[in-house]
């Protein structure tokens, strides 16, 4: 879907992180929808906080009204926001409030001029894909683990039907290809490309059964059972505490692709930014590989300065 190139129809969204100061770049959006004639609204729960050019909508409502949706936050707020319109073809912007935001492209000094490139249709849309799982939605992951603190879990898998063996160990987690850098990087699963309609299956301190990473295709419908007979598990979606895995029950996990559309204004330039996010992670690069990961205009200061220091008659 592509944003409409007359705005005054335009319905956007906001959805804000519930603590971190946003005010200035909902300022940036109000002025915005001013200039162009759009109309900006939020749920209850955030539009309270939010002045009064922004108005408050039914949250049931929400996601029928927006033409796109503006997260404002990390990327837990932008996961909330795309968990909020899965399916509907309505883009998502993520402007960064948070920490290392690896959904997010637009930082607030850029806001105004990400507007402008939207009005002008001057983007892509990226589409991503989620897992559904028991009527939960997951972005990044989901993670089943004992129901007792620092207890172990025992976990069995099946594919298509046919059981695969099972997990023995802290916890199991399922991931997207865009959540394959979060907890299951952490885990020493793969990294994915986005580009591949996929899921791994990673166990966390894995004492015996399945020790190493599974990725299986966009089409294997993936079950994993509880078999003890009075031990309940606990599954969390996207960090977010879910349902309990009651003894003897399954939790059926999909992979749909495709599911929500995100703004992208220059694919490459936040390829880049996530390469320097990921290398902040410990991903293994050497030192001149690091290097190329610095902006030309930044290497070419540096070697500036360099040279100055060397030779102070310069």
């Amino acid at each position: 879907m592509k944003i409409s190139s007359d705005q005054s129809h335009l319905t956007l969204g906001l959805v804000v992180h519930p603590s971190r100061p946003v005010l200035d770049s909902v300022q940036v959006i109000t002025r915005y929808a001013r200039r162009t004639g759009a109309t900006v609204i939020a749920r209850p729960c955030d539009a309270e906080r939010l002045g009064p050019e922004v108005v408050s909508v039914p949250a049931e409502e929400f996601a029928d009204r927006v033409d796109g949706v503006i997260s404002l936050g990390g990327d837990g707020t932008m996961l909330g926001a795309m968990r909020l319109v899965v399916g509907r073809q309505v883009p998502v912007l993520g402007v960064n409030h948070g920490h290392l935001g690896f959904l997010i492209e637009v930082t607030p000094s850029e806001l105004e001029q990400a507007l402008d490139r939207l009005a002008e249709g001057r983007y892509t849309l990226e589409p991503h894909s989620c897992l559904e799982a028991g009527g939960f939605t997951a972005f990044n992951d989901i993670v089943v683990a004992s129901a007792e603190p620092l207890s172990s879990l025992t976990l069995d898998l099946e594919v298509n039907g046919l059981r695969h063996g099972y997990y023995r160990g802290d916890a199991v987690i399922a991931c997207t290809p865009t959540g394959s850098t979060a907890y299951n990087y952490a885990a020493g699963g793969p990294v994915i490309s986005p580009s591949a309609p996929a899921v791994a299956l990673t166990p966390v301190a894995p004492m015996s059964g399945i020790s190493r990473s599974v990725v299986l295709g966009k089409d294997d419908h993936i079950v994993l059972r509880n078999p003890s007979e009075n031990a309940p598990l606990l599954f969390s979606v996207d960090g977010t505490p879910a349902d309990p895995l009651r003894p003897g029950a399954e939790l059926s996990i999909r992979l749909r692709t495709e599911a929500v559309d995100v703004v992208r204004f220059d694919a490459d330039t936040h390829s880049q930014r996530n390469r320097v996010k990921l290398s902040l992670l410990d991903l293994p690069l050497r030192r001149d590989q690091l290097v190329e990961l610095i902006p030309q205009p930044l290497r070419e200061q540096a070697e500036r300065l360099r040279q100055a220091h060397a030779d102070p008659a310069q």
